[in-house]
């Protein structure tokens, strides 16, 4: 499966360690393997399974941006194109984040994409590409260490309970500056998930029409501004993500942000007041994917459709009988 491999925080770049290799100096938590957390409940929820301490903490501005490279095992593309990517952020309370060893962080969300578009692929699908995700971090948010735990959750197999694959990742980040902003609600890893939310057990994921419900909080009130960036590989610029796109909920400055009180934002019919904003893609070359003995590559995109035609197919050749 999967790992974050690279991750450019204000513009400067820090190699992620191979899961159970060795360890060389980063701000990624380093992890036991590449395989999957699965269970809401697992204890590994909270940075990915045996995440130890880094040894470094990337140095960022209130506004930085963050780019996150997701990679296979064996040097390979990230395998999956099913499901969402969301990002928190905790701070790392009374200590440095190399020594934070905690796991009772107070998780805040700050970006949360789904598909490029309404009957769209999902942003999964450009990671799969060889694309890189850009968030930026909260305008406002006081200075302090803080832990960005920035996840894909691979729902390939969603359609039933259990099935989801979780792959958190944990950066150690130290932001700078005169901000004052603080997350009005926060959650905790294990605990904000159930295998049984919406958006985990998704009995409609082949179908590009239906909405999808994220899982965990809304949007943090510390948020404004766009959607995250995907830079992929491969075809022309998208435009609005708007089913599945990141719907900021908040406005810096400690204003009352719009839609706080939501339980965990829906795209799509039955949205209970979440604004999906505009998000875009930007081509930035990266190898190409490799699938080569990669079975979760060769999922079907369109399921619905498939069947579909498989059904059409049927009747017409019962109707020749």
């Amino acid at each position: 499966h999967g790992f974050v491999s690279k991750v450019v925080v204000n513009g400067q770049s820090y190699a992620g360690n191979t899961p159970g290799g060795d360890t060389s100096p980063s701000p990624i938590r380093q992890i036991s393997t590449i395989s999957p957390v699965k269970g809401a409940a697992n204890k590994d929820m909270f940075c990915g399974y045996d995440a130890q301490v880094a040894s470094q903490v990337a140095a960022a501005d209130p506004g930085s941006k963050v780019t996150f490279t997701w990679s296979g095992g064996g040097g390979q593309n990230w395998p999956h194109n099913t499901g969402p990517l969301m990002t928190y952020m905790g701070a790392c309370e009374g200590t440095t984040c190399d020594k934070y060893t905690a796991t009772d962080a107070k998780w805040f969300k700050i970006d949360e994409v789904g598909r490029e578009a309404n009957g769209g692929d999902w942003v999964q699908q450009e990671i799969m590409n060889g694309g890189t995700y850009t968030v930026t971090l909260p305008s406002n948010i006081a200075p302090g260490d803080y832990l960005i735990r920035h996840e894909i959750i691979a729902l390939h197999l969603g359609m039933t309970e259990g099935g989801a694959e979780f792959y958190p990742s944990c950066t150690q980040v130290r932001i700078t500056g005169n901000g004052s902003g603080t997350p009005n609600q926060t959650v905790s890893f294990p605990g904000a998930y159930s295998d049984t939310d919406p958006g985990i057990w998704d009995k409609n994921v082949y179908d590009p029409s239906a909405p999808y419900t994220f899982p965990g909080p809304p949007l943090s009130n510390l948020v404004s501004g766009d959607s995250g960036t995907v830079d992929g590989q491969g075809g022309s610029t998208s435009s609005a993500i708007l089913s599945g796109g990141a719907a900021p909920t908040g406005t810096a400055s400690g204003s009352t942000p719009a839609g706080t009180s939501q339980p965990s934002s829906t795209t799509g019919t039955g949205n209970a007041g979440a604004n999906p904003s505009s998000g875009k893609c930007s081509l930035k070359s990266r190898a190409a994917p490799t699938t080569s003995g990669n079975l979760s590559a060769n999922y079907p995109r369109h399921f619905s459709r498939v069947m579909k035609r498989l059904l059409n197919d049927f009747q017409t050749t019962a109707h020749q009988w």
